[in-house]
Parts: structure tokens; C-alpha cells; sequence
């Protein structure tokens, strides 16, 4: 870091701390130089992530949706509130960990439903009709038969 003042670029932390209600630090500096203080804010950039639908409209992504999706899902089950949150969170880290700038949305519905299946096998059949928009009996009874076998 460049010193305001002197321009030289030998200075030194001397105090950090966070910044309230954000993900920041707040950093005191001091230059090596001329010995002047000044203040820096050490922010992390984030990589907007894009979401490709199925019929190739893209969005950003919004975690919200996921959330919506397996309370749906996870309606009148016994299943706790944390169980969901650490299930979002678990899927949220996989979709990160890809490290890709774009998803295509079926990707994360896949994730989605790998998670349900060792949560509760209801919660999973509810997420996969409505994902896989099963069209009639015969295909939600292949799905319960690739369940079970």
C-alpha cells in the first residue's frame, strides 16, 4: 500500500478491526517513511454468480430461491428450521466451489435433490415432482422405483 502522503510504498498495519454491519476491515496504517497514519477499508469482491434457466433466460443468482424451494418441499414434515439452513448453506458452498461465473439452474436442482434424499424421502419425491415436472403416475412411480432400488 502507496503512503498518501509521501508516496512511498513501505508502510505497515498497525491496527484492524471490522467494520460494523459489513464485510469489511478497517485497517491503520502507518508509513515506514515519513511516519503519517491514514486509514484503508479492505472489502471482499464477489464474482456476481448467473443462473441459466431452462429456457436459457439468464438471472442473478438469489439464495432465496432455493430457501423457497425446499421449505416447499419440507412442508409439514419433521424436519427442523437448522436441518433446512445448513441444507441451503451445504448446496450454496457446492455451487461456489464450482468456481464458474454462469450455472445452469438444473445443475443446482440436482444438488438440491441429492441433499433431500438423505434429509427425508418425502421432501425429495415433493422437490423432484415439481423439478422434474413429472407429467403423469408412471413417471413419479419410475422416480419412487430408482428411490427404493
Amino acid at each position: 500500500m502507496r503512503c498518501p502522503y509521501c508516496n512511498q510504498d513501505n508502510t505497515r498495519v498497525v491496527d484492524s478491526r471490522p467494520v460494523e454491519d459489513s464485510n469489511a476491515i478497517r485497517r491503520r496504517r502507518m508509513c515506514d517513511s515519513c511516519h503519517k497514519r491514514f486509514t484503508t477499508y479492505e472489502k471482499v469482491e464477489t464474482i456476481p454468480l448467473i443462473i441459466i434457466k431452462k429456457d436459457q433466460n439468464r438471472e442473478q443468482y438469489d439464495r432465496q430461491k432455493i430457501e423457497a424451494g425446499v421449505l416447499r418441499a419440507c412442508h409439514k414434515r419433521p424436519i427442523a428450521v437448522q436441518q433446512i439452513k445448513e441444507l441451503v448453506d451445504s448446496v450454496e458452498t457446492e455451487i461456489f466451489n464450482l468456481e464458474d461465473r454462469e450455472i445452469a439452474s438444473t445443475v443446482i436442482g440436482e444438488l438440491v435433490m441429492n441433499h433431500l434424499k438423505d434429509l427425508d424421502a418425502v421432501a425429495y419425491v415433493r422437490f423432484a415432482s415439481i423439478y422434474r415436472e413429472f407429467k403423469d403416475v408412471n413417471t413419479f412411480m419410475d422416480e419412487l422405483k430408482k428411490m427404493l432400488g
